[in-house]
């Protein structure tokens, strides 16, 4: 028992491990998604944070040591978004074709996530701080948390919203929008993109090319929009609030 101890304290304190537990941890649950019939309801980004929130609590190990290890699939973020143009590329004919379209759908859901977002934080008696925090929630975490904190929220937990908006929207948002009769994989892409950035971004990919094509185009632009919108909304609403 004391060697397997000795074990378990020098792996839990190897970055290797912590590396091992992420992608096992996603394995584990894209294996589930998929036996299931990719049941939305069992998304693997979801079921990898629970996995690896399960032992991290059951080992007693803080995020900075487990940290250590994940930060080198972290890092793989940039590229992983970067090869978005790919299928971005090949469908930028279509893009073209969609400009104006593009531009007015991504400002108005852009918009509408700030404002309702807002106004759903101050109707449940939320704190203007905890308002600046919820209103980037749409947005990649990287924006999101700086716009956060240029507002005056708090960008842990800006960065915290973001996950769950990204994982309900893939989770809810395919169903959505099938029961609101959204057929077109342009539309459909651009709105799960907006409204859930990169993990709704992954699921549309998984459902269809061209979907995943302007959900990642739209994930970028509207990181582009909310941080130049936001900052402009936010202070009209001061003004007009006396925030």
């Amino acid at each position: 028992m004391d060697s397997l101890q000795e074990t378990w304290v020098y792996l839990s304190a190897s970055p290797l491990f912590h590396l091992t537990l992420t992608l096992a941890a996603f394995q584990a649950a894209n294996w589930l998604f998929e036996k299931v019939g990719r049941n939305p309801l069992l998304n693997p980004v979801l079921g990898a944070v629970l996995l690896v929130v399960a032992v991290l609590l059951v080992t007693g190990t803080d995020y900075g040591t487990y940290f250590e290890g994940a930060q080198f699939v972290h890092f793989l973020l940039g590229p992983a978004t970067v090869a978005l143009a790919v299928p971005l590329y090949r469908q930028w004919h279509r893009v073209r074709q969609s400009a104006v379209a593009i531009t007015v759908s991504l400002l108005s859901g852009s918009l509408t996530a700030i404002l309702t977002a807002v106004a759903v934080t101050w109707a449940l008696g939320g704190s203007t701080e905890i308002a600046a925090s919820v209103a980037p929630k749409s947005v990649t975490a990287p924006v999101a948390m700086a716009i956060a904190e240029e507002l005056g929220g708090l960008p842990s937990l800006t960065a915290v919203l973001v996950i769950v908006t990204g994982i309900l929207g893939a989770m809810f948002g395919p169903a959505i929008l099938n029961l609101i009769g959204v057929r077109d994989w342009r539309a459909r892409g651009l709105a799960i993109g907006t409204a859930s950035h990169g993990i709704g971004t992954a699921r549309a990919l998984q459902v269809n090319e061209t979907a995943g094509a302007f959900s990642g185009l739209a994930m970028g632009l509207n990181a582009l929009a909310t941080a130049l919108l936001l900052p402009a909304v936010w202070g009209l609403l001061s003004r007009l609030f006396a925030l």
